[in-house]
């Protein structure tokens, strides 16, 4: 079996590591044609992956202009420890205010448990102005250095 083989997450492996874990980078194709890094809170959903962002961003920009993305999540800090998953995807940028809206409230809770009356609010209010990013993996990569032994 090759070493890779042997690191590569299955598919529950996979969705446990992606449920359990907060933040990514995301990777879209910038103006001048350079890749464009920026970390997102996200929220998987089904085969999916869920983030709301403000509209006017130049990550907006760029995935209007090429509706293709690369998102990367990892965890750990010795090579021993190394786990992550790539997804290259299809992106799909939803600006239905209320989609938008419940999108906010599903992140808050996953992250941070379910918002209280305030923090309702403020998302609320943040909502008219941001758009939901809904990555379609087309590729997909895994890796678990944990699993060298």
């Amino acid at each position: 079996m090759s070493m890779r083989a042997r690191i590569t997450m299955s598919d529950r492996e996979r969705r446990r590591f992606l449920a359990e874990e907060h933040s990514l980078t995301c990777a879209t194709i910038g103006p001048n044609g350079r890749p464009h890094l920026i970390e997102l809170w996200y929220l998987p959903d089904g085969d999916q992956i869920v983030c709301w962002t403000y509209a006017k961003s130049q990550k907006v920009r760029n995935l209007e202009r090429d509706p293709r993305a690369t998102l990367q999540v990892e965890a750990g800090d010795s090579y021993g420890e190394l786990r992550g998953v790539m997804l290259e995807c299809d992106v799909d940028i939803e600006r239905d205010p209320e989609r938008v809206l419940d999108a906010g409230i599903a992140l808050a809770t996953h992250h941070s448990g379910q918002p209280d009356e305030q923090t309702r609010t403020g998302i609320a209010q943040q909502a008219p102005k941001r758009v939901v990013l809904r990555f379609t993996p087309t590729r997909i990569a895994s890796w678990d250095h944990r699993k060298l032994g």
